[in-house]
């Protein structure tokens, strides 16, 4: 019996230092992972916005959001990926209600 895919959402946020490729890149990088593991059903570029805090000496940062359905495994193995990846400022995945 397969499983049931849940619904989930992430938003992370990219290191302006990357540049302008660098930021492409890295969106299209975890739009790829999480496209071969379930099903992106929105992405919204929010684009370069002001930090709510600095990190590391940074105040501004670029931010995505993606819709996606997966199977349960996948959130915390997409959590390892972005704190693992050097120029992802901070993340979090986050299960939709039903």
């Amino acid at each position: 019996m397969a499983k049931a895919n849940s619904s989930y959402e992430t938003i992370f946020v990219v290191d302006l230092k990357l540049g302008d490729d660098g930021v492409k890149g890295m969106i299209e990088k975890f739009k790829t992972l999480i496209s071969e593991n379930g099903e992106i059903t929105g992405v919204e570029e929010w684009g370069k916005r002001k930090l709510a805090y600095p990190i590391n000496d940074m105040t501004e940062g670029y931010y995505v959001l993606v819709d996606f359905n997966a199977q349960s495994e996948f959130p915390s193995e997409l959590e390892r990926h972005y704190n693992i990846t050097e120029g992802i400022m901070r993340s979090i995945v986050v299960k939709k209600e039903a």
